[in-house]
């Protein structure tokens, strides 16, 4: 055999013994991704809106929205959540949620409360903690405007509703 062939087996064999100790080492894990707990919801009475306001742990600022909706639904139940209220404001935050990685609660406050000291803001309740899809609704006492927003350093997402 010339010197080039067994440089080429060589190659190859270091090659195959390279893949075997690859192979066994298993595929590379991925770092999880880290999204934001939820940890409190504060409310607040302010000149023409009342805020609430969910606080949330460290990580990405989650993307936010809202809809008006003619009832509350739990995700993933999709069972109706009775909430005292006119109309519904359902807010969504993604990523987010209301337990860690290991499943426990980081959100251990009151699944649904009033809100008596709010003007249009008559309760709010935790609708949803699915696959980093955090909702919460609102039952209010008029159709009126809706600001929703986050902030940052520490996050938190802000629900601002016009009296």
């Amino acid at each position: 055999m010339s010197r080039t062939q067994w440089r080429a087996l060589a190659a190859v064999a270091l090659l195959i013994a390279g893949s075997g100790v690859l192979a066994a080492a298993g595929p590379a894990q991925a770092a999880a991704p880290v999204i934001p707990t939820l940890t409190n919801i504060r409310t607040g009475l302010n000149t023409g809106f009342d805020r609430v306001v969910l606080d949330l742990g460290s990580g990405p600022a989650p993307a936010v929205s809202y809809q008006l909706v003619d009832e509350l639904t739990a995700d993933p139940s999709g069972e109706i959540v009775w909430l005292t209220g006119e109309y519904f404001i359902n807010v969504s935050a993604t990523p987010a949620a209301a337990h860690d990685l290991n499943g426990n609660l980081t959100y251990t406050g009151p699944q649904k409360f009033r809100t008596r000291n709010l003007h249009n803001v008559m309760a709010v309740a935790l609708t949803g903690d699915f696959e980093a899809h955090l909702t919460i609704g609102l039952g209010v006492r008029s159709r009126t405007t809706v600001n929703v927003f986050t902030l940052t350093a520490p996050n938190r997402v802000v629900i601002d509703v016009a009296h």
